[in-house]
């Protein structure tokens, strides 16, 4: 006979479901239910309260930036806009090049177009083509480092020339051929003798407009007129038309600038010339100029911030030449920016900044052209470029 109460047998069917076991079951499951129930109320208050509270600044910031770009990745169609660079003698093609290389190294995602003289290039046989427009071998080179090594489209244009009042600026006109551009949405635009800092991709995602350029600050108050040496266009044929027509009726003294303005001088999307368009020159200017650049008179002169934030810098100093063609030490000497004295101590920042603008860019064409100053009969012999 098998004994029901052996110590070594657990509890019986009948055991666990005695009244007392019951009761002490059914308290112990409440108990865990309402701790449960608890935890899970604390948690959902925490995330309640936690979205009553205002964001900060950096945590909007970081969102708004993360899904701007996450909404481009797929929104933004690169194929549909290009860089444009144009492209009338030797000197504007190393330039031209040298820019191509700076987007390559910012990656830029945009295309790369260079307008150059037709019949300068052929495939087959280059050298003879550059002979016959008065090229040399190493323009030919160069045309083809551009297109082998910084991806650039190579887009054969007739050399707009116009008869004018200063022969400097007489083949400017090419550059309006960025109207009909019509393979693409929007071409930016820029003058070679500058130097890029950053990627501008983000202009092109401006709104829509037949034309973008900045204001000519340096003129204000004198002059109010907008600057052609950035621009971002939107090629048409009706309004390539209209930058003809005004082109034909123009006057002796009326150039690329002076055109755009009578056309678009009212209509025309302003670009921030703050980062997209700073002068060289502004780091000469006296104490009471930069207000110009600045847009105001209260905020502190900063060179450094300003260079810093700065993603397109066009050389203008004159009367000193364009950097490849080389000036003597003393005149350099003579213009360069002048040192301050401010509390007390004397600062050359803008000195450094501006004489290390120089020698960057010299260094840069040495790597990039093999040469960093024009030989000496291109600039005697060679259509002036001084502008």
């Amino acid at each position: 006979m098998i004994a029901t109460n052996s110590p070594t047998m657990g509890p019986s069917i009948s055991d666990l479901i005695s009244p007392r076991r019951v009761r002490v079951w059914v308290a112990f499951t409440l108990t865990c239910v309402v701790l449960l129930l608890f935890v899970r109320q604390r948690e959902t208050v925490a995330e309640w309260s936690a979205r009553q509270q205002p964001p900060s600044p950096d945590s909007i910031a970081s969102l708004g930036e993360l899904e701007l770009k996450e909404a481009r990745k797929d929104v933004v169609d690169w194929s549909k806009f290009a860089y444009l660079q144009y492209v009338t003698n030797s000197h504007y093609l190393c330039n031209s090049i040298m820019l191509f290389e700076q987007l390559h190294q910012h990656g830029s995602k945009a295309d790369r177009v260079m307008m150059y003289p037709a019949g300068m290039f052929d495939l087959e046989d280059p050298e003879a083509a550059a002979q016959a427009k008065g090229w040399k071998g190493h323009d030919i080179e160069m045309l083809m480092k551009a297109r082998d090594d910084f991806n650039v489209k190579l887009v054969p244009v007739s050399v707009q020339h116009r008869a004018t009042a200063d022969s400097t600026w007489a083949e400017s006109f090419t550059k309006l051929l960025a109207f009909n551009q019509t393979q693409y949405s929007r071409v930016l635009s820029l003058d070679s003798d500058a130097v890029l800092l950053g990627s501008l991709d983000e202009l092109f995602t401006l709104p829509s407009s037949p034309v973008a350029m900045p204001r000519a600050y340096w003129l204000y108050p004198d002059e109010k007129k907008l600057a052609s040496h950035i621009m971002l266009v939107e090629p048409s044929t009706d309004e390539f038309q209209r930058v003809l027509d005004a082109t034909n009726e123009g006057g002796e003294d009326e150039y690329d600038m002076e055109i755009l303005n009578t056309l678009y001088q009212d209509s025309a999307l302003v670009i921030p010339h703050r980062r997209y368009a700073l002068l060289t020159q502004v780091f000469r200017w006296e104490d009471g100029e930069h207000a110009k650049y600045l847009g105001n008179d209260r905020e502190e002169w900063d060179p450094v911030e300003v260079f810093n934030e700065a993603k397109y810098l066009h050389f203008s100093d004159w009367p000193l030449p364009k950097p490849w063609l080389g000036v003597a030490d003393d005149l350099r000497v003579k213009l360069e920016p002048k040192c301050r004295v401010k509390d007390g101590l004397e600062s050359c920042v803008e000195r450094d900044i501006w004489n290390g603008i120089y020698r960057d860019f010299h260094e840069r064409r040495q790597r990039v052209c093999g040469y960093a100053i024009d030989p000496p009969e291109e600039v005697l012999h060679g259509e002036s470029v001084l502008h």
